[in-house]
């Protein structure tokens, strides 16, 4: 099989912590050791030489991702690579994908990986737009976009069971018929975030880890709210928050300048240490293996979390939410409502290590369908014919 894999780029300026290119390069292996020809179509190519790479430019912003498509780049790139299966990593890509293999006469299968949603179904059912995708009333050309990229594609690949719920739900709520297109995919954890025997945290202090984005659409009032908390109980645990995104652009902080305002107000926090994330990844696996335990963002619309998967990996015990995919795969003993119900299980998990050890077990063991071989069996069986 000859498949052309169109890189979706969420974060341009660090490459290396983009979660899209690390999806590729974690699944790419799996791929090419069952014989798939495996091209990317990005700014960059994956980490494994067997892989072929045509140099596309990323775009400047999450926008222009979205709705700016060059057809005629990528019917020359199609007429190159010649491939059996496109798979489209950027949703609202799809239409322009179709358009551009029409014009080069080819009939691949046009594949689709729905790496987000910008929407969510909350509890009572409503849809809810997402706030990082509606800046200027833009959410809802976002949100048709994104369902005509799906109807564009043969096949559409989601996460999880929620995501496949949210998708097929509210594509009836605007009239559109997937048919079977929909297959339940989840992303591969990564092999080197895996907590080997050896690997014991510092038996002093407990930490919990809180390593998601700091924006507000992602719950950060909800986990500062926590932290707060536990330094008014006085549990004797200290939280480590990653800062993943680093120094933004400008422009970006225009948009939204919430990450900026979090990063000052849990810093000022007695119990809260902010470590600059460095986009090198041994590093990030020694803050993992540091800590021990973690916390899931507060996002409502979460339907897959790299960083989620890799504390899991981790044998991190994970306290989470019940939203969205978060319900469908937290831990009933580590899951709770409010605040103060999250307090009680952090104060429990450092004074209780017999339930910290079993914790950390299941979260280990959560992982074991998210090899890349396994991941990559499924993929296979949805892209084909």
């Amino acid at each position: 099989m000859s498949l052309l894999y169109l890189l979706n780029v969420t974060n341009p300026g660090r490459l290396s912590a983009d979660s899209g290119l690390l999806f590729a390069d974690i699944l790419a292996p799996a791929l090419l050791d069952r014989g798939v020809r495996f091209t990317v179509a990005g700014p960059v190519g994956v980490s494994d030489d067997r892989a072929g790479h045509v140099e596309v430019s990323a775009p400047a912003t999450k926008y222009r991702a979205r709705f700016a498509f060059d057809v005629d780049a990528c019917a020359a790139l199609l007429r190159h690579v010649r491939p059996e299966v496109v798979v489209a990593n950027q949703i609202e890509a799809a239409p322009g994908v179709r358009a551009a293999m029409l014009e080069a006469g080819t009939d691949a299968l046009l594949a689709g990986y729905c790496h987000y949603l910008p929407f969510h179904l909350d509890p009572a059912g409503a849809l809810r737009l997402d706030p990082s995708l509606n800046d200027a009333g833009l959410g809802h050309p976002v949100l048709l976009s994104f369902f005509a990229g799906l109807m564009a594609c043969d096949r559409v690949m989601v996460h999880s069971i929620t995501a496949e719920r949210w998708v097929t739900e509210t594509a009836g709520r605007l009239g559109l018929e997937l048919g079977d297109r929909v297959r339940i995919v989840p992303a591969p954890a990564d092999p080197n975030l895996v907590r080997r025997a050896d690997e014991i945290p510092d038996p002093g202090l407990p930490v919990g880890i809180y390593n998601h984005r700091l924006y507000e659409h992602y719950g950060t009032g909800q986990f500062l709210e926590v932290a707060r908390q536990m330094a008014d109980a006085g549990v004797r645990a200290r939280l480590r928050v990653t800062d993943l995104l680093g120094q933004r652009r400008p422009d970006r902080i225009r948009l939204d300048d919430s990450p900026e305002r979090y990063l000052a107000r849990l810093g000022a926090l007695d119990n809260v240490e902010i470590v600059t994330d460095t986009i090198e990844r041994q590093r990030y696996r020694q803050l993992l293996a540091g800590a021990t335990f973690a916390f899931a963002p507060f996002r409502p619309g979460t339907i897959w979390s790299m960083s989620v998967v890799d504390c899991l990996s981790m044998g991190l015990p994970l306290l989470t939410r019940r939203l969205g995919w978060l319900g469908e795969i937290g831990d009933p003993e580590l899951t709770f409502d409010t605040p103060a119900e999250a307090v009680a299980i952090v104060r429990r998990l450092v004074t209780d290590s017999a339930f910290a050890a079993a914790a950390a077990d299941r979260a280990f063991r959560s992982t074991a369908g998210l090899a890349p071989d396994v991941v990559a069996t499924a993929y296979l069986k949805a892209i084909t014919r």
